[in-house]
């Protein structure tokens, strides 16, 4: 078998998608982005073509490899979400020939589902209590909401006193052991992050993802000495090497790859390996399409330390389509009970409205996300 093509699909609300076909007349399909620059990754998968062309699509880390590291300059975004999309439909393709789940190519199953949850308040979180009871009622035992609107480095106790109000009040409505997770989105500088995660702690959240930014990765080891709730990140990490630092030097408590982005499926297999030798969790960052999450419930299936799965349905990035819009068969994703239930479907075990796809990618969408400024107009986190 032999790879013939690659072609990809911009499609709303802001994904980019991308079909793989052989010359046997198997396809795989997979998603490779990044949020607000998904010409510039649809570039770079063009830029990469010509080392799969050609091959077999069995060679899935032989291809890895070149991709990775044939080029000279590695790593990055832009070219590990190129190469994480193409690495998906390697994946689909030889768990579609075999007639197998990509996670009975992985070692097989070590459970029968993984627990979701989902977002709720926006961007500028707001009528926070309200969103989670309506998940509540839908079966959801946990949901994820950003902490803040903009911060500045030093910001006033008002708006800590919003954020802390807006996570009494759901917890109030629901209880001790409904799960809630607050979302700093790098979007808090240092001295607001020790703040806020101590007015927090009374809470017993679920995690605290994204306490500052990665590139101060040295202020980790300072926010966890400030608290006892979880801490997550790795949206923004890459590869094995992006998490090493973190991994090794105990910086969080869960780490959330995203197998869109940070190397594809196999990769991210690995570096929750690392993470499982430190006693660290895994959380799969996923708020893209069908087939980012069809990507990381493969991974949940086959992964110990995999503890919960987020996912982009209803998100409030979803606007002019949703996830289940571009797949044959909607039930795949049904939840029941707050979890996904594993699928014995083969390959990513999804099937793409291959037409729906085709007539949106031609309207396709040009998605940026917000630049946001402080009062005194200083460009701000988003």
């Amino acid at each position: 078998m032999k790879i013939t093509s690659l072609e990809l699909f911009k499609v709303a609300p802001r994904w980019l998608f991308l079909k793989t076909m052989t010359d046997e007349g198997v396809c795989g399909w997979g998603e490779p982005v990044i949020e607000g620059r998904a010409e510039t990754v649809a570039a770079a998968v063009r830029e990469l073509s010509s080392y799969v062309i050609g091959r077999d699509p069995v060679c899935i880390e032989d291809i890895f490899q070149v991709l990775y590291r044939g080029g000279f300059y590695r790593g990055g975004p832009v070219l590990t979400s190129a190469i994480s999309g193409i690495e998906q439909t390697l994946w689909d393709i030889r768990g579609k020939t075999l007639g197998l789940p990509i996670y009975d190519l992985l070692g097989g199953p070590v459970r029968e589902k993984i627990q979701v949850y989902c977002w709720i308040g926006g961007d500028r979180p707001e009528d926070t209590a309200a969103a989670a009871v309506e998940k509540s009622r839908q079966g959801y035992h946990a949901v994820k909401m950003n902490a803040t609107p903009e911060l500045d480095y030093i910001d006033n106790w008002s708006k800590v006193e919003a954020a802390v109000g807006r996570v009494a009040a759901i917890r109030d409505a629901l209880g001790p052991d409904f799960g809630i997770a607050v979302d700093f989105h790098g979007r808090v500088h240092q001295a607001m992050a020790r703040v806020l995660m101590k007015e927090l702690e009374p809470y017993h959240l679920m995690f605290i993802e994204e306490p500052v930014l990665i590139e101060n990765l040295e202020a980790f080891a300072e926010l966890r000495r400030h608290t006892t709730t979880p801490i997550a990140t790795g949206e923004r990490n890459f590869t094995r090497w992006g998490f090493k630092d973190i991994i090794t030097k105990g910086l969080a408590d869960i780490i959330q790859p995203d197998l869109c982005h940070a190397g594809g499926i196999a990769e991210v297999r690995k570096i929750a390996a690392m993470a499982e030798c430190f006693d660290i969790a895994v959380a799969p960052h996923c708020p893209l399409g069908p087939i980012a999450l069809a990507a990381c419930l493969q991974f949940d299936y086959c992964t110990p330390n995999a503890v919960i799965q987020e996912q982009s349905l209803g998100i409030h990035y979803n606007q002019g389509a949703d996830m289940l819009d571009y797949l044959e068969d909607k039930s795949v994703f049904q939840y029941k009970d707050g979890s996904v239930y594993r699928s014995h479907l083969p390959g990513l075990g999804i099937t793409i409205n291959e037409e729906k796809v085709r007539e949106a990618a031609k309207a396709g969408h040009d998605w940026k996300n917000p630049v946001w400024r402080t009062e005194d107009g200083t460009v701000a986190e988003w």
